[in-house]
């Protein structure tokens, strides 16, 4: 046995060393007595298993060699050579993820799990839990990814990527419509962390931001403001590019919902050149989208200049970790971009696109796929056929929650359906939109596409 491998076992719990001798044992199908031999005791080698007793170097080499493995492998969980290949199994399933295939990020990584669970490697089987949980997101599965991270938040080990976790799993909730445990979850890791030195972290500010947005879907403007303001505060302090894109980017989305869009497009703007400076291509593609869709809200539109950051983002989301409804959501704010510009083919052709995502599991994008089916109807003359949409638009919308944008997206159904003489299904849509106040019309286009809220900056 070398100097190190002497060292680590005098420093190594024996439980821990206990447990992958007995877990050895076990594969090989042997007793105790069997393990025993001639020259240890039954007894011995139990007190051993048990965590009782430290064996001395000789009696471990002795062990590890009737069991027909390395010394390290029990000293360590793993190899060297193994635990490197484990490590470097999750990072493929990491460069998957960013790249957007999302089905071989989760086969890795659960193959990465499994390794690391049987060489009792935590710290492995952690990331390779939280990997797992991003793919799933990443291919839809919204409930199998909450179920997946629930238990990694509430687990005390982690560290940087428990927080990680937290912020996935804020966005999951706010996802699938859960708001309230969205926000439970936000507010329970930020207090957590005002008692450790990670509060001055980029990942402190980003669950603040997520938690931020939380409340934003839910309606709670006011305290998701004053949550985004200290953020931005605790961000300068840190001095992080990427924490303070971050910040910058949810307080866009609330100055755009306060009708400040030319505010809302210079500090996105900010937020998208402090990111573009980092590795996160996601988050960069998403703050494009953002960007392009809130160069529409300017009174006029700036055309131009939403086709560029639309179409940039476009190109970027297959080959990052998006998810089918982020990309879908692009294409559905570019299908607006033609139909503004009065080529009404291509934008119908762009939305037809959408709708295997754009249906019960997204509802309102489902929804407001469906409105803008209408708008060109209506646009071609053919008001049955934008009536039909609409009413679509509003079955649609039925089943969503009540959050900002299907409020939104009532108001302007109202409208429209009004616009077509549908005045009782108009009078209806307008009803379920007076549950929400604060709302404005988007009178230059009528075309109510959501603001994307950036819940969860998580370095991915």
């Amino acid at each position: 046995m070398d100097a190190r491998d002497a060292d680590l076992l005098k420093e190594i719990d024996p439980t821990e060393l206990g447990q992958r001798i007995r877990a050895a044992r076990v594969a090989k199908g042997w007793t105790q007595t069997q393990l025993a031999g001639d020259d240890i005791s039954v007894g011995y080698v139990s007190r051993i298993e048990s965590g009782q007793r430290r064996p001395n170097s000789q009696t471990l080499v002795d062990l590890a060699t009737r069991l027909g493995v390395p010394t390290e492998r029990l000293l360590r969980g793993v190899t060297e050579r193994e635990y490197d290949e484990i490590k470097l199994t999750l990072d493929f399933a990491e460069l998957s993820l960013e790249t957007g295939q999302h089905v071989e990020a989760e086969t890795q990584a659960r193959e990465a799990v499994e390794r690391a669970e049987g060489a009792s490697q935590d710290d492995l089987a952690f990331r390779g839990r939280y990997l797992i949980a991003r793919a799933l997101e990443g291919q839809g599965s919204i409930d199998d990814a909450i179920l997946e991270l629930e238990p990694l938040v509430r687990s005390r080990q982690g560290g940087v990527l428990r927080i990680n976790c937290a912020i996935a799993l804020c966005r999951c909730y706010r996802t699938s419509g859960d708001y309230s445990q969205a926000i439970e979850v936000g507010e329970r890791v930020l207090a957590q962390l005002q008692q450790s030195p990670l509060d001055a972290s980029d990942e402190s500010v980003r669950m603040a931001v997520t938690l931020a947005g939380a409340y934003f879907v839910r309606g709670d403007t006011g305290q998701a403001v004053r949550i985004c303001r200290k953020a931005i505060a605790k961000a300068e302090t840190i001095e992080s590019n990427s924490a303070r894109a971050a910040a910058y980017w949810n307080a866009s989305v609330f100055e755009s919902e306060h009708g400040s869009v030319s505010n809302a497009v210079a500090m996105a703007e900010r937020a998208l050149a402090l990111m573009a400076e980092g590795q996160d291509s996601r988050n960069l593609a998403r703050l494009r989208t953002q960007v392009g869709m809130m160069q529409l809200e300017l009174d006029p539109p700036a055309l131009a200049e939403a086709h560029k950051y639309l179409d940039q983002a476009a190109e970027e989301l297959p080959w990052c970790s998006a998810s089918p409804a982020e990309i879908a959501g692009n294409d559905l704010a570019r299908a607006r971009v033609m139909f503004l510009e009065g080529d009404l083919d291509a934008s119908e052709d762009m939305i037809l696109s959408t709708f295997e995502v754009a249906n019960a599991d997204a509802p309102v994008l489902a929804g407001e796929a469906r409105s803008l089916m209408g708008q060109i109807a209506a646009a071609r003359g053919n008001a049955e056929s934008a009536k039909s949409a609409y009413r679509q638009a509003v079955f649609f919308l039925s089943a969503a929650g009540a959050d900002r944008d299907a409020a939104q997206l009532w108001f302007e159904l109202a409208d429209l359906l009004q616009d077509v003489g549908d005045l009782d299904a108009a009078r209806d849509a307008y009803r379920s939109a007076a549950a929400t106040a604060g709302l404005r019309s988007r009178t230059s286009t009528r075309v109510g596409l959501p603001v994307t809220v950036p819940v969860g900056l998580a370095v991915s």
